[in-house]
């Protein structure tokens, strides 16, 4: 029993333990498969959502005709519940709409039986009734596990908006075909060659511009034979403007030489390429354009040129507000380098730069000033006009005149001397005015129809008359027969008239004199004026005229003392020669020794004596010159004289004086001297005149030079000393009469009548006298006599 009860608990317990086991290994394949079950319903979930979702929906069409499909399908087909069989796809609601027409239903099961039996797919657009909306049907037999064996699965899709874009895309279509061939036509009716390459740069089209330039036959003539319109331009030959344009890929442009019609011309030929990797490409004949634009160029360097002559500044900029040209006065008068203009500066710079310079005018707030003068760039029409008034007194005048291409033409005028002469001239006219209302002349202004038009005060008070009557500008005539009365022969009042007209219409000058009544007399005269009008002046002589009487007589009366004065010098000059020559003869007697020898000392007395004698006589001859006239006395002789003897022959008259003094006589006659035509005895005594002056001027043991030379046409004569040499104030005075030169070596005050007497002679032969002399350097005396 023990045992039996044992092996049965064993026996319960293995069986409980494999029902544990089992249990747990059942509940562990439970929640595998729940959790695969779960993840198939999750895939499920997820693919219906998506086929919901999809831009087509199923339709399943089994064997006897029964449908399944999405109510999503149900609304696109317009029906408002889900149709059993595929013919209830027709079925109409009762308010008239949805589902399939009755042809678009057959067709569609026809479509499916063929599909059914034949296993060909189909394709089909289908137009629910009602609606706008487009289907697209593709069908085909399911596969196997798919649907029900037999079933045909038609997929539809909604193409509504494909067929409206496919709609758009036609009319677009058809549109562009339309531009395109009006396009054709425009471009083969261009006049100007056009053409299309390939993207091997062969010759494709061409228009028939293109055709008559190159003297095809037609278009395809020209294809075929690969006409070109230009040369070989360069290695690329004439496709390398294409190459280029197609290489870069963006329009290339070049000028061209062409011979089109027998004649030479210039082409601007446009190569652009193409999204297709061709190249179109047009030529446009700028034969005339260049012609006119080297025109322009030549027109514009001219132009420069000329304004760069003027003497106004001139600046001009471009569209750009870039400075493109300026003439010499510019730079000049802005003190702008060139250097610094080569870099086109702008505008506004030229405005700093010339701020900089002190050449603008002073101005509160300069940029809004400067942003005005920008917007003249701007305006159209007329100018700009400004007067600029700069530092230091200079006045600009400036004109701004824009141009039709964006530019600005700057003109600079300096008008300070024009200000400088206006204020001048205003001045000047001030001053007229009242020099002419304060002069004691009488002047009137006549114009050339003879009306009174300017008149001074004392024209007014000398003739008596109004001033109402002169402010109505009389004509003379009026005013002679109005001033009659006043003159001592009313007659001569017409002579008035007379010099007015004569001055005006002859335009020549006359006066005369003319006595009043009350015993004043006046000289007139008419005077013509630049302005053709005659200026009438009258100046009271009265006094004059008294004057010139009293004159007169004393002037008579001078003339009688004068002829006395002259008489009693010439007598009492000749009355001294004779005690002269008798004192000189006794002199030199007793310095010969004829009355015995003397001593040293008596000796140095004679000596004294004969210079003194000599001295008087030159003196008394002096005199005789000075009162004898103008021209020394005699009359001067003309006569041809070698003046190398006289100059010789007036040195050995004066060598006896220069041993007794102990100086150094030298004499210099070059052979150049020559002869001279004048009075041989006028011209020795200048030459002793001069000598003796340097004799006179000497120490002992002095030097003096006697040189004479010339040339063609004038020779010269000079006489040096070395002597004591006179200042500035003897020099000025040297040739005066009578104004002494200084005193003599031995102490003695210098009458001084040899240099004025040299002088005197020497301008009567037409010559010239230059004295030079400085104290202790001694006098330098030059005389220079014309050949004839």
């Amino acid at each position: 029993m023990g045992v039996i009860g044992t092996t049965a608990l064993l026996l319960a317990g293995a069986i409980v333990a494999a029902l544990v086991v089992g249990g747990a290994a059942m509940l562990f394949v439970g929640v595998r498969a729940r959790k695969a079950a779960s993840g198939e319903a999750h895939t499920a979930r997820r693919l219906q959502a998506m086929v919901a979702s999809a831009p087509l929906q199923a339709m399943v069409v089994r064997v006897d005709g029964q449908v399944e499909l999405s109510d999503r399908l149900v609304g696109w087909l317009g029906l408002t519940s889900s149709p059993r069989y595929l013919a209830d796809l027709q079925r109409r609601d009762p308010d008239g709409g949805g589902g399939l027409t009755q042809a678009d239903a057959a067709a569609l099961a026809a479509d499916v039986a063929a599909a059914a039996k034949a296993a060909r797919p189909f394709s089909r657009s289908l137009r629910p009734q009602g609606s706008n909306r487009v289907l697209v049907a593709r069908g085909a037999r399911a596969a196997a596990g798919a649907a029900p064996h037999g079933a045909v699965v038609v997929w539809i899709f909604d193409a509504t908006e494909r067929e409206e874009e496919l709609a758009r895309v036609a009319g677009e279509a058809e549109r562009l075909h339309a531009a395109f061939e009006a396009l054709a036509g425009l471009i083969e009716a261009a006049p100007l060659p056009m053409w299309y390459r390939g993207a091997d740069l062969s010759l494709m089209l061409a228009n028939t511009a293109y055709v008559a330039a190159v003297e095809g036959v037609d278009a395809d003539d020209v294809v075929s034979r690969g006409l070109e319109l230009v040369e070989a331009t360069g290695a690329g030959g004439p496709l390398a403007g294409a190459a280029a344009a197609r290489d870069a890929g963006r329009p290339h442009e070049q000028v061209v030489p062409a011979t089109i019609d027998g004649a030479r011309r210039m082409l601007k030929v446009v190569d652009v390429p193409l999204a297709t990797g061709g190249v179109a490409g047009y030529a446009i004949d700028v034969e005339e354009l260049e012609q006119a634009r080297a025109g322009v160029k030549r027109f514009a360097d001219a132009q420069r040129a000329m304004l760069d002559r003027l003497s106004s500044a001139v600046a001009q900029f471009g569209a750009d507000r870039s400075l493109v040209f300026c003439n010499q006065p510019f730079r000049r008068l802005f003190a702008m380098r060139a250097e610094w203009l080569s870099d086109r500066p702008e505008f506004d710079r030229v405005l700093e730069r010339m701020r900089e310079a002190n050449r603008l005018p002073e101005v509160r707030d300069f940029p809004a000033w400067r942003a005005e003068r920008s917007e003249w760039f701007s305006t159209t029409g007329a100018g700009h006009e400004e007067n600029w008034h700069l530092p230091g007194g200079v006045h600009l005048h400036l004109v701004g005149q824009p141009l039709p291409d964006g530019g600005l033409l700057l003109v600079f005028e300096d008008r300070t001397e024009q200000v400088q002469l206006a204020g001048a001239r205003d001045t000047l006219l001030r001053v007229r005015t009242a020099t002419f209302d304060n002069l004691f002349e009488a002047l009137g202004v006549f114009a050339a129809d003879g009306r009174l038009q300017l008149w001074n005060n004392r024209f007014r008070s000398l003739w008596g008359v109004e001033e109402e009557f002169l402010n109505a500008h009389p004509r003379v005539d009026a005013i002679a027969e109005a001033v009659a009365n006043r003159l001592a022969t009313p007659a001569r009042a017409a002579l008035i008239a007379e010099l007015v007209r004569s001055a005006t219409v002859e335009r020549q000058q006359r006066g005369g004199q003319v006595a009043f009544a009350d015993g004043r007399h006046f000289e007139f005269a008419a005077v013509p004026l630049p302005d053709g009008n005659a200026l009438f002046t009258m100046l009271d002589i009265s006094d004059s005229r008294r004057i010139e009487q009293a004159l007169r007589d004393r002037n008579e009366a001078l003339e009688d003392a004068d002829r006395v004065k002259t008489s009693f010098v010439a007598n009492m000059s000749y009355e001294l020669r004779t005690p002269l020559t008798s004192i000189s003869g006794f002199a030199e007697m007793l310095h010969g020794g004829y009355a015995g020898k003397l001593t040293p000392q008596a000796d140095g007395y004679v000596e004294a004596i004969l210079d003194s004698v000599e001295r008087l006589g030159v003196l008394v001859d002096d005199v005789l010159d000075l009162t004898g006239g103008k021209d020394g006395g005699a009359p001067m002789e003309r006569e041809d004289v070698d003046l190398g003897s006289v100059a010789r022959a007036a040195a050995e008259t004066v060598m006896p004086s220069a041993k007794r003094h102990r100086i150094d006589f030298a004499v210099e006659i070059a052979r150049s001297t020559g002869r001279v035509t004048g009075d041989r005895r006028r011209l020795k005594e200048v030459i002793e005149h001069l000598l003796r002056h340097a004799v006179t001027a000497s120490a002992e043991g002095g030097r003096i030079l006697l040189h004479a030379d010339g040339n063609a046409t004038r020779a010269r004569i000079v006489v040096s000393d070395d002597g004591a040499g006179m200042d500035a104030d003897a020099v000025a005075h040297a040739f005066d009469r009578f104004a002494g030169s200084g005193v003599t070596t031995s102490g003695e005050r210098a009458l001084g009548l040899g240099l004025p007497l040299a002088r005197q002679f020497v301008e009567a032969h037409g010559g010239t006298v230059e004295l030079v002399s400085e104290p202790g350097q001694g006098t330098l005396v030059t005389v220079e006599l014309p050949r004839r």
